[in-house]
């Protein structure tokens, strides 16, 4: 009989709606009914592409016996940290704090009062290496919690004091200047793996927001070094196991320090980040590889991510059914020698393996490989190699495919916006820049109320119940900012002031500037969760001064201007310290140093073929952080436009940075030289 479970939307949540554990959704419900009967919070934290979170579901909430002890001395409360990344953060803060190393799923005891006491992330069902079975933790904490009740309440309430110390030593509210973006680069050479390309050693994550650091910093500066840093790493990655060499698009991060074996989920926000990356990469350097990738991300996207609504799914799971009714990691996308020959015959089988590293012993488990690109451009026949490529693609659309997690997330769609609207414009694929259209107005029509206020996460065309946080309002605002840049459509630029007003209204503290997760108004937890740090995506305070500064550079507005320098001020702090885990707000920094520059293309149409290269001219500009306005003179949809007439009755291009403009252009050489940075 399905759990309390199975009235939600979130489709991590609905895998376990057939569990025999007795599950509650987060609610001020459930902490009643663990008071009423006395008993410890259960909290576990997952999310529905987790693949040890399939093996700990699998294992241990689909056992009966466990799932009665459970019900018996637990309340149990099972999260979507997608759809609750306030709640994910501040448990994961004590997880890590208590631990010393965090992941999911996540495993926390609560008291009552949502006061954590005993932590852990995955437990096996039997004990394992040193770890204890999670029926052993159970009885445990039971026991504990009978017997040792003052204790557990102590420690509890220690923790809780402890989170409440962790304040973030802020700095001195001032953006970074030329020394501190220094010290950052420096600090990121050290780190710099010049073998493999990327960042420190095993697993390698994919590098996107340090990716557009340097590639903003060699524009600023023309550093060869950050440049080639940036070149070298996308090469790499693009050419190993986690980019998929067949359908585009990049599996979560490598387990491996040469980009071999990925962990294979695909998520939205890994999609939408690198595909700007690369765009921009091929935006500074011209290179094919740069353009391919870029394109093929976007398609990728667009092709199996997208949603009946418009919108953007979360991700693609890891496992998928390898044909005998196992579910097993990585079974869609790899390749047995053997294999090959039967969907290629021998010769071809043999050009393949070679074109795509697919060896006898295999790069990943059971004598499989991941495909790879070993083989530079050009070495092997492109005509046969394209047709080897159509026919294994057609022969992997027959396996049964991952699982797909159909919730629309805010923040992620609002990256994946930016991405398609700025790839369709550079390489002329309009149809792109229609996706990102259709998915920025599924987020009008279904994310935001009357107030501008928004919804985290939709499924299906219903919104969610869980109300944006910080990173929802900030990556969507960026965005909005992009699309109004590509369209030429001033009211994408209004719904980004509406909400980067929430942002200063009710994410910021008026005394220091430093930016919070949750809304001053949100749901009160155990602590209100802050953290500046870039992760898997742009942390919601990076993201914010970047939207913050594009918006005040559009409109001239000196509150934007100023949150965003306030903001900025912890990345002063961070940045020559841990370079790796700040790098948009390093990219945030770069834009004000250099600006960040403002362009007005005023031209008689928008189709108009004069004011369509200028404006793709202005799109294509390496200055850092330079915002683009498009339109007729004296049009209104932009503040940018105002006072731009034609010159001498042509189109022309207007550029201008702290407080000064040079001669307007009709130039696009011209344009392209004043915006190289």
């Amino acid at each position: 009989m399905p759990n309390r479970l199975a009235h939600e939307t979130s489709p991590y949540l609905l895998q376990h709606a057939d569990n025999p554990v007795d599950w509650w959704p987060w609610s001020s419900e459930a902490f009643e009914e663990a008071r009423k009967r006395n008993v410890p919070v259960l909290l576990s934290v997952g999310y529905s592409s987790c693949h040890w979170c399939h093996v700990m579901a699998h294992e241990s909430f689909e056992d009966q016996e466990t799932a009665e002890y459970l019900n018996a001395h637990y309340v149990s409360v099972k999260v979507d940290r997608e759809e609750r990344p306030d709640v994910d953060a501040v448990y994961m803060e004590a997880v890590q704090a208590a631990t010393g190393q965090g992941g999911w799923p996540m495993t926390v005891f609560l008291t009552p009062d949502a006061e954590p006491f005993y932590f852990g992330t995955y437990f096996p069902p039997a004990p394992r290496q040193g770890m204890p079975s999670f029926r052993q933790v159970l009885q445990g904490v039971h026991q504990a919690w009978d017997e040792r009740r003052d204790e557990v309440t102590e420690v509890a309430e220690k923790i809780v004091r402890d989170l409440a110390g962790r304040e973030i030593s802020y700095g001195d509210a001032q953006t970074p200047g030329e020394e501190e973006l220094a010290q950052a680069l420096l600090g990121l050479t050290r780190e710099y793996d010049p073998q493999r390309g990327g960042f420190g050693g095993a697993p390698k994550f994919p590098p996107s927001m340090v990716l557009e650091f340097l590639l903003r910093h060699h524009a600023r500066t023309g550093a060869e070094g950050a440049l080639q840093m940036a070149s070298d790493t996308c090469e790499r990655m693009a050419r190993g196991g986690m980019y998929d060499q067949l359908g585009g698009g990049f599996a979560r991060y490598s387990v491996d320090r040469d980009w071999v074996v990925p962990h294979f989920e695909k998520m939205l926000y890994d999609n939408a980040l690198l595909c700007r990356v690369y765009a921009h990469l091929w935006r500074s350097t011209g290179s094919e590889l740069a353009r391919r990738v870029a394109l093929e991300t976007a398609d990728f996207m667009v092709r199996e991510l997208r949603t009946n609504e418009g919108g953007f799914a979360s991700a693609l799971d890891a496992d998928s059914d390898d044909g005998t009714g196992r579910h097993v990691e990585g079974a869609y996308y790899v390749w047995t020698p053997e294999q090959l020959r039967e969907v290629l015959g021998d010769e071809d089988a043999e050009l393949a393996a070679q074109h795509f590293g697919v060896t006898e012993e295999g790069t990943f488990e059971e004598g499989a490989s991941v495909l790879q690109l070993p083989v530079r451009d050009g070495l092997l026949d492109a005509e046969k190699v394209a047709s080897i490529h159509e026919r294994l693609l057609a022969a992997r659309a027959g396996r049964p495919a991952p699982g797909r997690d159909d919730k629309v997330v805010a923040a992620w769609n609002g990256l994946a916006i930016a991405a398609l609207a700025e790839t369709g414009a550079y390489f002329d694929r309009p149809d792109l820049v229609e996706a990102a259209v259709a998915a920025a107005d599924l987020l009008v029509r279904l994310h935001l109320d009357e107030q501008a206020r928004l919804t985290r996460t939709s499924k299906d065309g219903h919104a969610g119940a869980n109300a944006g946080v910080l990173e929802d309002y900030a990556d969507v605002a960026e965005g909005f900012l992009a699309l109004a840049s590509v369209t030429g459509e001033g009211v994408w630029l209004e719904f980004a002031g509406f909400l980067l007003d929430h942002v200063l209204a009710r994410f910021t503290d008026p005394e220091s500037g430093s930016l919070y997760d949750t809304a001053a108004d949100a749901e009160r937890l155990i602590r209100r969760p802050q953290d500046p740090t870039d992760n898997a995506a742009p942390s919601g305070w990076t993201a914010a001064a970047n939207a913050l500064l594009s918006y005040a550079a559009h409109t001239g507005s000196e509150p934007h201007r100023t949150a965003a320098e306030r903001a900025l001020g912890v990345v002063k702090a961070l940045g020559p310290r841990v370079p790796r885990f700040i790098g948009w707000g390093l990219a945030a920094a770069e834009a004000v140093l250099d600006g960040p520059r403002e362009v007005a293309v005023v031209g008689p149409a928008l189709d108009d073929e004069d004011t369509k290269t200028l404006h793709r001219t202005a799109l294509l500009g390496t200055a850092p952080g330079a915002v683009v306005a498009v339109g007729a003179p004296e049009s209104d949809e932009f503040p940018l436009l105002a006072d731009r007439p034609l010159v001498g009755g042509e189109p022309a291009a207007y550029v201008c940075r702290n407080f000064t403009c040079d001669a307007p252009t009709t130039e696009p050489d011209r344009l392209r030289t004043v915006l190289s940075g």
